[in-house]
């Protein structure tokens, strides 16, 4: 592979911080390894590099990507917290719930979820065969914590503007949507067949991976519950037993210890289930969420090209009255001229770029889609059989003993 191969984001010195705000900061140890011939990126110190890095420096190289390479599909972040999950739950949230969440948020399984999104996100972008390429990657890969903490201190985006320009931002905003839905603004959209197909495609994606991640969600629920049942009816039992004299109290007490190991497996399924089924489905759903980002840019940039074109052509016709006129006006009017049409140019070629490179990004975003997927519903299934043929052979090999009492 051109490029870099990470060997892994690791949590061996991930720790929580709780500041006075409340808030919680996660720290991960990012170990990467340079296979690439070295001639092909000089600017990378060493052949291995470890570096401690913050969520909200992924946050950072992600926003950078976005902004710097326009028409790319940007690999999705895992989310921040599980506050997330509230969004694929169909129950009224009681208090209890909010507890169980919390204790989701603290759990080393949740760390573990967030480390293995976080791994994917960076392995995905080192291996793009554009992104790789990226300096602010580079820096994110090698830079000490003092250097990432002021480059992204001097970084200025939206975030960080004053409340009062923000207000404006969103006037400007809401401005522009009314003169639309009133009629004053005619919307300018590209109509390709083309790209209405695509459209149409990661609308549609979204929906169907949401509701199958939806799914996925209560199977690995309902894996948990079972478990949970189990493990308790096996205790009572157990001690059911243990009141029992004979053979009664020792069948019930295998009926006990079989449940309770049963248990043990439904849990252990049910977390292989979230690991590799569930996440990889909400993966997916925050991808498609990145692609549909991507095809904003692209309307943005069609609408910026339409409308400098359009420009032009006024400026053209002003421009051509000037010269008949032969008004005094006309040297600076046709360097207005000649700068908007520049601009025009620029504003083609920037969108040809988008679309060339979007029309690249989905032929290898379904390709990877197609192995991911595969591979996600290969897991489940081998899970769900394994999980199957465990609870058939436990059950089975008890029945002869309940048996033998029941006939006595």
């Amino acid at each position: 592979m051109k490029g870099l191969e990470l060997l892994g984001l690791v949590t061996l010195d991930y720790f929580h911080h709780l500041w006075k705000e409340g808030c919680s900061r996660g720290w991960f140890l990012l170990r990467f390894r340079l296979v690439a011939d070295r001639t092909n990126l000089p600017d990378y110190q060493g052949p291995e590099k470890i570096v401690i890095r913050r969520y909200s420096d992924f946050v950072w190289l992600r926003d950078r990507l976005f902004e710097r390479y326009k028409g790319i599909f940007i690999p999705p972040l895992p989310e921040k917290s599980a506050v997330g999950i509230l969004e694929m739950l169909d129950i009224v949230i009681s208090f209890i719930l909010f507890e169980f969440l919390v204790k989701i948020a603290e759990s080393t399984e949740f760390i573990e979820m967030r480390r293995q999104g976080l791994d994917t996100f960076v392995n995905r972008v080192a291996s793009h065969h554009e992104l790789h390429r990226s300096d602010d990657l580079r820096l994110f890969l090698q830079a000490d914590e003092e250097t990432m903490e002021r480059v992204r201190a001097q970084d200025i985006g939206i975030f960080k503007k004053k409340p009062s320009d923000l207000m404006q931002i969103f006037k400007d905003v809401q401005s522009r949507v009314s003169d639309v839905v009133l009629g004053k603004e005619k919307p300018v959209e590209e109509t390709t067949p083309e790209y209405e197909k695509m459209k149409h495609y990661i609308f549609e994606l979204e929906d169907h991976l949401a509701e199958a991640q939806k799914h996925a969600f209560r199977l690995v629920k309902r894996h948990r519950e079972l478990g949970q049942s189990l493990a308790d009816f096996g205790k009572a039992v157990t001690l059911l037993g243990a009141c029992e004299g004979d053979s009664l109290g020792k069948a019930l007490s295998e009926l006990g210890s079989k449940s309770e190991a049963l248990s043990i497996k439904l849990q252990a399924e049910a977390h292989h289930l979230l690991m590799n089924f569930e996440e990889p489905l909400k993966d997916y759903v925050r991808a498609v969420q990145s692609i549909k980002a991507t095809i904003a840019e692209r309307a943005t940039a069609f609408k910026q090209h339409c409308e400098l074109a359009e420009t032009v052509k006024l400026k053209e016709i002003n421009l051509d009255k000037l010269m008949l006129t032969r008004s005094e006006k006309y040297r600076e009017a046709e360097a207005e001229y000649r700068q908007l049409k520049a601009e025009s140019e620029e504003a083609a070629r920037r969108f040809e770029t988008i679309v060339r490179l979007m029309d690249e990004e989905m032929v290898r975003f379904q390709e990877q889609k197609t192995a991911d997927m595969g591979l996600a519903f290969h897991e489940f299934a081998k899970g769900q059989a394994r999980l199957a043929n465990s609870i058939a052979e436990a059950w089975k090999g008890l029945l002869p003993k309940i048996e033998a009492y029941s006939s006595s």
